[in-house]
């Protein structure tokens, strides 16, 4: 009997060396696997993750510290604005959004959906007792219209707000804060960043103008408002100071139109001071804050605009026998240069939205909404295809903007430049 148990006692022990023997054979191999894998440099792995679509880097950031210390680095923020393609963000009344019976377009808010009312009452600590109810009927979901290929493609960026859009910048977006009278709020819908700003002086929306641009000195908001006495005032807020600075406005005549958004280009603001049968432009340089009168190549008309183009301020204008003439203006102290005449496909009420980053287009909406694209290298004006979406018909109803991972509160450091 105690022969067998000896015997068994062996057994035991010799299977317990081999279960032994194979894990630490498998370790070997699993060391020698890895062991195997190419190191991959830092600037190879950012490189890789900078081609990502906005959606895969918020989770990837999350994968491991190293990836977190890389998606969140000013070099590759940049980076990624830079490859950025241009979109067209709109709001959209929230309770129509909710009935929309396209199952890849219906807007649904719930635990994944940022409200920018719910952050202000997060930010100013205010009780949840004491919040106001909101009617869901006065809210708005911010999309955004993606054209490429001849689709338009409508995005969400699952986020709802009260008030309008009224000013972007790099991915950054300036809301009117509903719940304040007069106060703005500043945000980057993707990192669902947000930060309130100081009061300035308040003006209703149609006898003022606001602009957000990135600068020498970081982030700045204009703003020009006409006075009591019809004069235009200024005032300038850096983004992370804590009041408004006033400068003073241009002295050249008034700017008697606010309805079309000022464009940044060749380091200055620019704005048609007239709606219709305008001369010049009014320019704001960014650095020094100086105002200047530029003529305009000829005058303009009701559905002309200037707009940006690689660096450049451009002026779409409309001529007779239904064609649209191309100017280009490379430098402030430069001459207005003709460059194109689109000969083809045009109607007189086509209205520019704007030109994209990588392709060589220009693209327009219609009175009735229909959009249409121009292939400068083809010679070819087409229509893009629409899906059955619902979306503003009026181009004043759009503003041009990026989706990206832009904030206005790191400073060189990596350290929060403002307080919320």
């Amino acid at each position: 009997m105690a022969e067998k148990a000896s015997k068994a006692m062996s057994l035991l022990k010799l299977a317990e060396e081999r279960a032994k023997l194979k894990k630490k054979l498998e370790e070997g191999k699993q060391k020698q696997q890895l062991d195997s894998v190419p190191y991959l440099p830092k600037d190879c792995v950012s490189n890789i993750l900078v081609r990502l679509p906005l959606e895969s880097l918020q989770r990837s950031r999350f994968v491991c510290k190293p990836w977190y210390s890389i998606i969140n680095s000013r070099t590759f923020v940049h980076d990624n604005l830079q490859r950025a393609e241009k979109v067209l963000i709109f709001l959209s009344p929230f309770n129509l959004v909710s009935r929309w019976s396209d199952k890849d377009s219906v807007f649904r808010e719930n635990t994944n959906t940022f409200s920018v009312e719910a952050k202000i009452f997060d930010l100013k600590s205010v009780h949840v007792l004491h919040r106001p109810l909101i009617d869901s009927s006065s809210k708005y979901a911010i999309r955004y219209m993606m054209l490429a290929d001849g689709k338009i493609k409508i995005g969400e960026l699952n986020a709802t707000c009260l008030g309008k859009i009224r000013a972007t910048c790099d991915g950054l977006i300036v809301i009117d804060n509903k719940l304040k009278k007069g106060e703005l709020v500043i945000m980057n819908p993707v990192t669902r960043e947000l930060g309130l700003l100081p009061l300035g002086t308040i003006y209703p929306s149609h006898e003022e103008s606001l602009a957000l641009v990135n600068c020498t000195q970081g982030y700045k908001l204009i703003h020009l408002f006409r006075d009591e006495s019809q004069f235009i005032g200024c005032e300038v807020l850096r983004i992370g100071e804590r009041s408004w600075r006033v400068i003073d406005g241009p002295s050249f005549g008034l700017l008697k139109w606010f309805g079309y958004e000022p464009v940044f280009a060749i380091g200055a603001l620019h704005w048609v001071p007239e709606i219709d049968h305008s001369e010049y432009i009014v320019s704001m340089t960014i650095d020094d804050e100086k105002f200047y009168k530029i003529e305009l190549p000829k005058v303009s008309r009701f559905n002309d605009r200037i707009m940006e183009v690689s660096g450049c301020l451009c002026f779409v204008a409309h001529e007779e026998m239904n064609e649209i003439s191309i100017w280009i203006l490379e430098s402030l102290c430069g001459e207005w240069k003709k460059i194109y005449t689109i000969g083809v496909g045009c109607i007189r009420d086509l209205i520019p939205l704007y030109f994209p980053k990588f392709k060589w287009e220009i693209y327009f909406m219609d009175k009735d909404g229909s959009v249409f694209a121009f292939d400068f290298e083809k010679e070819q004006m087409r229509k893009v295809v629409v899906k059955k979406e619902i979306f503003p018909i009026h181009p004043s109803a759009y503003t041009i903007h990026v989706n990206s991972l832009v904030s206005w509160s790191i400073t060189e450091n990596g350290h929060d430049d403002i307080d919320p």
